[in-house]
């Protein structure tokens, strides 16, 4: 009896294991160390307790080196110098609302929880040897779980994209930026806004080439450039949900003929991928160039 019950005793000693307590996001990055900027940042916002109780959120998270750098860029010494407005804008950038592994990733654009004209912001993710944001953001370590979601340590603060931002993130529009910066557009797409641009894949436009017997950009002027791309280009943030059959005014002074009668035809092109939404207007991207009169 007294053997049976020193075994019984070892063999409930040897089951029990330490119970570790589940942590929130901001805890385990906390726990981390090298999210102290992260988490200051969170807390001015007034986000902190959104990210601890919010439950099913996926965060790319920046370390201190990324903020740091940041803040170098922008030639500031500290997050003070950011408006809290800014400030939310950019972390909620970094937050999806939903809990998405790396396994579950795959190329192509998902909402966040930031927003303009009371759209999700769209971020571009594109899945190869590596995970990328953005085209110029890098994920370098995935799947950091915790109890109310999972992180993935990101080199870079990712900041909303314009309109213009959208496109140079995005491989497949390589040749439309190209023009966009050979007619002198760049400054003044990412400042103003909002716009709605209806945008030309590189497919689109090496079929326009064809069509025009030229070999690509470099043939182009500027100033052939100009009226096409404005063209491309409608004042406001009209979202899919926005669009009706009619004409609509371009920047080139010009109108567009949307139909919704089958799909969405702009002019003779057709809406290929909807609802980009970026911070300063939306990209809904066409297979075809558009060519004013």
């Amino acid at each position: 009896m007294i053997a049976a019950s020193l075994l019984f005793t070892a063999c409930n000693n040897d089951d029990e294991t330490p119970v570790m307590e589940a942590k929130n996001i901001v805890e385990v990055a906390a726990d981390a160390g090298n999210f102290s900027i992260l988490i200051q940042a969170a807390q001015k916002a007034g986000l902190a307790e959104f990210l601890s109780t919010e439950n099913n959120l996926t965060v790319f998270a920046p370390t201190d080196v990324a903020f740091a750098a940041l803040l170098s860029d922008l030639g500031l010494s500290s997050l003070d110098e950011i408006p809290v407005a800014d400030l939310t804008q950019i972390l909620t950038y970094h937050v999806i609302g939903a809990k998405v592994m790396s396994t579950d990733l795959s190329t192509g654009y998902v909402p966040t929880l930031a927003s303009f004209d009371s759209n999700p912001v769209s971020m571009y993710v594109t899945v190869g040897n590596t995970v990328a944001i953005n085209g110029n953001v890098s994920v370098t370590t995935a799947d950091v779980e915790a109890e109310n979601g999972v992180i993935h340590v990101v080199d870079k603060v990712i900041l909303p994209p314009t309109v213009v931002n959208i496109a140079l993130a995005n491989e497949n529009f390589t040749t439309l930026v190209q023009a966009v910066v050979k007619a002198g557009l760049v400054d003044a797409r990412s400042a103003e806004g909002p716009f709605t641009v209806f945008a030309p894949t590189n497919a689109a436009f090496d079929a326009l080439f064809t069509q025009l017997g030229i070999s690509g950009i470099d043939d182009l002027t500027a100033e052939q450039l100009l009226p096409i791309l404005t063209y491309h280009v409608v004042p406001g943030n009209v979202v899919s949900t926005e669009l009706s059959s009619g004409e609509v005014g371009t920047l080139n002074g010009q109108t567009l003929s949307v139909d919704l009668s089958v799909g969405v035809k702009i002019n003779s092109s057709e809406v290929i991928a909807a609802d980009i939404q970026g911070s300063n207007g939306v990209v809904h991207v066409i297979d075809q160039v558009l060519l004013p009169e």
